[in-house]
């Protein structure tokens, strides 16, 4: 009985041997795959000219039909921006998968990133009835900021309720009047 044991432990760690080699080979085979799907890319050109005053100049071109060109410089040195704000102004291209080249001209600045391309969708125009009642509540809004604005003016408690409020706007609260 015993030796039926110890065979039969030998049986089984040898073949758990077998699976976890098996299983080592399959993980180094997909380890060489990924490695072989890499591409080389080659870089054509390059160049970058930076000034003392924080502006620059940057193009390269890749072999995959890459092109990039970069302008930046700092401008707006004030109080609420003591380092300046950077603006950058660029395009670039390439090609899409279905064979079509795509051109983007952009602009980086304090307001933000826009970018400029025939590829890049535009929203449908507005439809009139819609800009109408738009325009409708606008109106309505604008309106009513006046009629408070000029109650404000002889009503000193309603001028303190509309400070209020006004202030809870400003920072994205609600206003419950007691």
């Amino acid at each position: 009985m015993k030796v039926l044991i110890v065979v039969s432990a030998l049986v089984i760690a040898c073949y758990a041997q077998r699976l976890q080699e098996e299983q080592y080979e399959k993980e180094f085979q997909q380890r060489n795959q990924l490695k072989e799907t890499t591409t080389w890319i080659p870089i054509l050109k390059y160049n970058k000219e930076q000034s003392q005053d924080g502006s620059y100049k940057t193009e390269y071109e890749t072999g995959n039909n890459i092109v990039h060109e970069e302008t930046g410089f700092l401008k707006d040195f004030s109080e609420t921006h003591p380092n300046g704000v950077l603006v950058q102004h660029g395009q670039y291209s390439y090609q899409a998968p279905d064979g079509q080249t795509v051109n983007v001209q952009y602009t980086a600045d304090e307001n933000g990133f826009h970018a400029v391309g025939e590829h890049i969708p535009t929203p449908p125009p507005i439809p009139d009835e819609i800009q109408k009642g738009l325009d409708q509540i606008y109106a309505g809004i604008k309106q009513q900021e006046e009629e408070s604005a000029h109650r404000a003016k002889s009503d000193p408690e309603y001028a303190k309720k509309l400070e209020a409020r006004q202030q809870a706007n400003a920072k994205g609260l609600y206003y419950h009047e007691e």
